[in-house]
């Protein structure tokens, strides 16, 4: 018998799906209106994350940092998600924030406290 998650935990969960909702939801839209160099660059956006010479786990690291040093918390929640994707360990996930964070500075520790509260939730859903 599983159990029912409680209140926050239900909250919680509806953040990451809410999260991939209205991102599908709001890349169709752009879709519908974009020209060719809109869909040009979301195609090199997807094609650069893929395995190549360096793994698609790397790569998604890379993308997290970045984001989280151009302060972009979207970006850090698609990042995060992927990264999750790609099994990421958490002690991975620790030293390629606290990159982000000396490179950043203290003005990402907000998108620092989303970034983990999302890995959280992610972590919160896997079944043991």
């Amino acid at each position: 018998m599983t159990e029912k998650p409680e209140g926050s935990e239900i909250m919680k969960q509806a953040n990451i799906e809410q999260f991939q909702k209205d991102r599908e939801r709001l890349n169709q839209i752009v879709m519908k209106y974009a020209g060719a160099n809109i869909k040009r660059f979301w195609s090199i956006d997807s094609q650069v994350y893929k395995q190549g010479a360096l793994p698609a786990k790397t790569k998604e690291l890379l993308g997290l940092v970045s984001s989280l040093v151009l302060r972009c918390d979207d970006c850090v929640k698609y990042h995060i998600i992927r990264c999750h994707q790609e099994r990421l360990k958490d002690g991975e996930l620790d030293e390629a924030l606290a990159i982000a964070l000396v490179v950043g500075g203290s003005i990402t520790i907000p998108h620092l406290r989303r970034a983990f509260e999302a890995w959280d939730e992610l972590k919160s859903r896997e079944v043991d």
